[in-house]
């Protein structure tokens, strides 16, 4: 479906084995970390995939108003828990809003999504699994995986085990592009030094994720070509509203004195573009 995620999730994060503490730190994490009985855990879950499908459709046919109540209802039929089913409906409400133009709400949207992602696989996890990938394919003919367990049903579950987790690391890295690449538009098409200095990293981050579909491959590499000019002129200007903000609070300050900035010679360092000041009479 154009514009949105599709329905596969990673799998299911691990249950704690020990209970929430009394003490935690907020209300909040206790909160997110309480789990629902499996039977009414996999009813809600149900219960928000199909509301995001209605969601989806209404994408679809340009309703895009609809569309994002239709996924705020989601969220409060999902267990707060599900991180990584909490982060597809989150992209999919920021691509929503780039539909709408309306680039803060897409920048939110697309910031909660990456950051739900990031308690499923933490960036640093992430960058170790794919270089520990590029090790094991220059090793693959050589290599022998070692299962853990005795006996063809605790090889079997140690297989599982493993196509699960390489399953659920695919699903985050691709929602995690998604969302990267849904938060540089709406930090693009805002503008301002801020704003674009923030679509340059995160056009910078999605340039080094290898599993980037050829088309957003395209996109970034434009980017990254553009947006320096960009983030210079934007720089500049807004250093100079600045100066000019601040010219103009020194020359109240100065006029009693019998003195204005005119008397002051600012200068700008080329190389750090800040500036220094000379008195001149």
């Amino acid at each position: 479906m154009a514009g949105t995620d599709d329905s596969n999730r990673a799998s299911k994060p691990e249950e704690k084995d020990t209970p929430v503490e009394a003490d935690a730190d907020s209300d909040e994490e206790e909160f997110h970390d309480a789990r629902f009985p499996a039977d009414e855990e996999a009813s809600l879950l149900k219960e928000a995939q199909d509301i995001k499908a209605e969601a989806n459709q209404l994408f679809s046919a340009g309703c895009y108003d609809q569309a994002i109540s239709c996924y705020d209802r989601a969220l409060a039929s999902c267990p707060n828990y599900l991180d990584y089913d909490i982060a597809v409906i989150r992209s999919n409400i920021a691509a929503t809003y780039l539909k709408l133009e309306d680039w803060k709400s897409a920048t939110d949207s697309a910031t909660m999504a990456i950051e739900r992602l990031d308690k499923v696989i933490p960036p640093a996890a992430e960058k170790k699994d794919q270089s520990d990938s590029k090790a094991a394919d220059t090793q693959a003919n050589d290599a022998v995986i070692e299962l853990s367990g005795d006996g063809d049903e605790a090889e079997e579950k140690e297989l599982q085990r493993l196509k699960d987790q390489d399953e659920q690391r695919t699903n985050v890295l691709r929602i995690r592009a998604k969302a990267l690449m849904r938060r540089a538009k709406a930090k693009s098409e805002t503008g301002g030094w801020a704003s674009l200095q923030g679509a340059a990293e995160d056009y910078q981050a999605l340039a080094a994720m290898e599993n980037l579909p050829a088309g957003d491959r395209r996109i970034v590499q434009r980017a990254l070509l553009e947006l320096p000019d960009r983030i210079k002129e934007a720089r500049e200007k807004e250093m100079g509203e600045m100066m000019s903000k601040l010219k103009g609070l020194g020359n109240g300050i100065l006029k009693p004195f019998g003195l204005s900035t005119d008397n002051f010679n600012f200068v700008q360092d080329p190389n750090t573009g800040g500036y220094s000041m000379n008195f001149q009479s």
